[in-house]
């Protein structure tokens, strides 16, 4: 049986450069998505991520870089399971961008049908962020989980 797979995929209305810097650029990147990063996404590098609802940092290690148009990745993105995600950007007419995020490794089990329905829902709420930061200067990350602190006892 194959491995699950996450696909999702939005248009953006910015120049594939600018969406690619929102995506390497940890400063930009938390206007959207991390509250800091400890470095640009470069290809070898092993990156800490914090994100402003957890309290641990998230270890992500860059598989590959092909400026403006592809980043790849793998992270814990199942506990105790590295898993690859790709983000590729295909340029669009009139300075239009679709971003196509995936994600994939977990089996086809309940631990990881669990696991598709989160993170697809967490990379939907990505490309939606990053097109709300890029087109309107909002960050809709902000506040918006802060109901998952509580429940953690924060």
């Amino acid at each position: 049986m194959k491995d699950l797979k996450i696909n999702t995929a939005i248009q953006i209305s910015k120049p594939v450069d600018v969406v690619y810097e929102a995506i390497i650029d940890p400063k930009k990147m938390s206007n959207y998505f991390i509250s800091e990063g400890s470095g640009r996404m470069e290809e070898g590098k092993t990156l800490k991520w914090k994100f402003p609802e957890f309290p641990e940092e998230a270890e992500v290690w860059v598989v590959e870089v092909t400026p403006l148009e592809y980043v790849s990745f793998q992270w814990e993105g199942a506990k105790g399971k590295k898993l690859l995600v790709e983000i590729t950007l295909l340029p669009m007419p009139g300075d239009n961008t679709l971003v196509k995020v995936t994600e994939e490794g977990m089996p086809a089990n309940e631990a990881g049908i669990k696991w598709l329905a989160q993170n697809t829902e967490g990379w939907a709420n990505f490309l939606a962020s990053l097109k709300a930061y890029l087109e309107y200067g909002i960050n809709l990350r902000k506040g918006a989980f802060d109901f998952m602190k509580e429940a953690a006892g924060k």
